[in-house]
C-alpha cells in the first residue's frame, strides 16, 4: 500500500534586492519513493505556466536544516536559529527560498513515521529510475 504525505510549506522567495515575496509550495513524500521529497509550486508561478516539481533526496533535507548540504541543482542551509534556505538552480537561473525549520523538521518527522531513516528499501527506486532514464533505448 502506498502512502503519500502532503503538506504545504510556507516559502519566501528572497529577490535581488532582498525583498521576501511569499510564494505557495507543498512538501511531499510517498512510500513509493522513500528517498525523494518532491517540493510542488503551482502553475500560477511558473515562468511558463505549468505546475513545477523539484524533486531531491529526503537525506538531503534532513542533512540541509542542520547544516549546508547539497550540489548540483539543489542546496540547503540553515538561515539563523529558525529558518532554513533553499537554492534551486535551472538553466533560467537560481531561486532562493526561505522556510520555516520547523515546518521543514515536522514534516521530515512525518516522513519517517511513513518510512524509518535508514530502512529505504532502494531496489524498486532504482528499478523506476533505471527504466525511466533507459526509456527508448
Amino acid at each position: 500500500m502506498t502512502v503519500t504525505l502532503e503538506q504545504p510549506a510556507r516559502a519566501l522567495l528572497v529577490t535581488e534586492e532582498d525583498r521576501e515575496i511569499p510564494v505557495p509550495a507543498s512538501l511531499r513524500y510517498s512510500s513509493d519513493d522513500p528517498l525523494a521529497v518532491h517540493l510542488d509550486f503551482p502553475a500560477d508561478i511558473s515562468l511558463n505556466g505549468s505546475m513545477v516539481t523539484w524533486t531531491f533526496a529526503r537525506g538531503l533535507l534532513a542533512e540541509g536544516v542542520r547544516a549546508p548540504a547539497g550540489a548540483g541543482d539543489v542546496h540547503i542551509r540553515p538561515n539563523g536559529r529558525f529558518r532554513t534556505v533553499v537554492e534551486l538552480h535551472s538553466s533560467y537561473g537560481m531561486a532562493l527560498l526561505r522556510f520555516e525549520k520547523a515546518a521543514l523538521q515536522r514534516f521530515l518527522l512525518r516522513s519517517y513515521t511513513v518510512v524509518a531513516a535508514g530502512s529505504e528499501e532502494v531496489g524498486p527506486a532504482l528499478d523506476r529510475g533505471l527504466t525511466s532514464l533507459l526509456r527508448g533505448v
